[in-house]
């Protein structure tokens, strides 16, 4: 199978949520034997053992475009987007219109002319109403499916705004002009169904076993946990951080990533950024690693985020904040404990940390899930087969 894949980027150093995810991903579909090829859509095409690349067209466009809007966020206040469009969502639609989609357009052409026998165009994450039009034409033209995949539902959807630091992808946008929609949220799916997508497949987030394995490390921090900023999980953080960090302050609470600055985090010791290379042996360090879901995923039943999966895969005892339809992935009390609005969350942590065999058990059953249901490998045979459905 040959796969041109148009991606938000494949450079790391962006920092892009579902940047590490797809690595994993594109790897899976290397081990299927699938003949992938990667267009970035911001940054310069990285080149992998996994892939082939073609270069992004409008490369000096896209980092013109990033420094002035980070010109623009220095000068106004953080927070959460405002419902309606403004000016700035419009101004870029037509820059995007105007500019980008021509360049795109003559250049996916060029791609499908040169490389014969492309089997399906996946679009991941890219902004919809940035490439309006280009699927329709696509297909018509070269008689090849388009798949878009969307990684960030529900996040992502009108109703929930996106993050602060994003675009909003779907305003002005066609849903149906894709043959399917795919995305990591079962309670999404039918959302964006609702919202004009012709046929929705649902893919989970996974983990890949090699790259999140186990490691021997003392355990020299108690609780830990990774994430980027605050927004729409503030009221899980401080319960599950700000006041047992306060409650046990004989017990060392521990929080990486950035996006914090300026808020009360109790007792808590913030470490800053954790390079890619060193999560692995960071979250190994400490005896119990928590996942903070924010509030969309959370809400939306089924809306998988990428953290579990990783921390199950590396044998952590995980600590979950409620998510509706955790149970699709994990068994809650055995593979994850998850905690509640009543439940005493300091009690938990007393138990756990005094527990070092129950632990070590959680974390070993968490693993043992994630390598018979949750690799990458299960979801590029998943992609695979709904691809080749679509095909025949």
């Amino acid at each position: 199978m040959k796969i041109l894949a148009v991606c938000s980027t494949i450079d790391l150093k962006f920092r892009y949520g579902c940047t590490p995810a797809w690595w994993q991903l594109f790897k899976g579909l290397y081990e299927r034997q699938v003949d992938l090829i990667v267009v970035p859509y911001r940054g310069r095409a990285i080149e992998s053992p996994w892939w082939r690349t073609f270069e992004n067209p409008c490369y000096v466009e896209g980092e013109v475009f990033e420094r002035a809007r980070s010109l623009v966020r220095r000068n106004t206040s953080a927070g959460a987007k405002p419902a309606g469009d403004t000016w700035t969502d419009a101004m870029v639609r037509r820059l995007a219109n105007g500019w980008v989609r021509p360049r795109w357009r003559k250049h996916l052409r060029w791609i499908l002319e040169r490389e014969q026998g492309v089997d399906a165009v996946v679009v991941f994450t890219v902004p919809l109403n940035h490439i309006q039009g280009l699927p329709s034409e696509l297909r018509e033209q070269f008689q090849v499916p388009v798949f878009y995949y969307d990684g960030d539902v529900p996040a992502s959807l009108p109703r929930f705004g996106g993050f602060a630091s994003g675009f909003r992808i779907y305003q002005g946008a066609d849903l149906s002009e894709y043959d399917v929609f795919i995305c990591n949220s079962r309670g999404g799916a039918e959302e964006l169904e609702r919202m004009g997508a012709r046929r929705t497949h649902v893919i989970y987030w996974a983990a890949d076993p090699d790259l999140f394995a186990p490691v021997e490390v003392g355990q020299d921090r108690d609780v830990f946990f990774y994430g980027v900023g605050s927004e729409f999980r503030e009221a899980w953080l401080h319960k599950m951080i700000v006041q047992p960090s306060r409650e046990l302050p004989d017990r060392d609470f521990v929080i990486g990533g950035w996006g914090f600055d300026g808020l009360d985090l109790g007792r808590a010791r913030l470490i800053g950024d954790v390079p890619f290379n060193l999560y692995r042996s960071a979250c190994a360090r400490s005896k119990i690693n928590l996942n903070i879901t924010r509030q969309a995923h959370a809400s939306v039943y089924a809306s998988s985020s990428a953290r579990p999966f990783e921390l199950a895969a590396m044998g952590c005892c995980i600590v979950s904040n409620p998510v509706e339809g955790v149970e699709e992935w994990f068994e809650p009390g055995k593979e994850v404990f998850v905690v509640d609005e009543a439940q005493d969350v300091v009690e938990l942590y007393r138990w756990l940390l005094t527990h070092d065999e129950e632990r070590r058990k959680a974390g070993e059953r968490a693993r043992e899930r994630v390598l018979r249901e949750h690799t990458y490998l299960h979801r590029a045979k998943q992609l695979c087969r709904m691809i080749q459905e679509e095909i025949v």
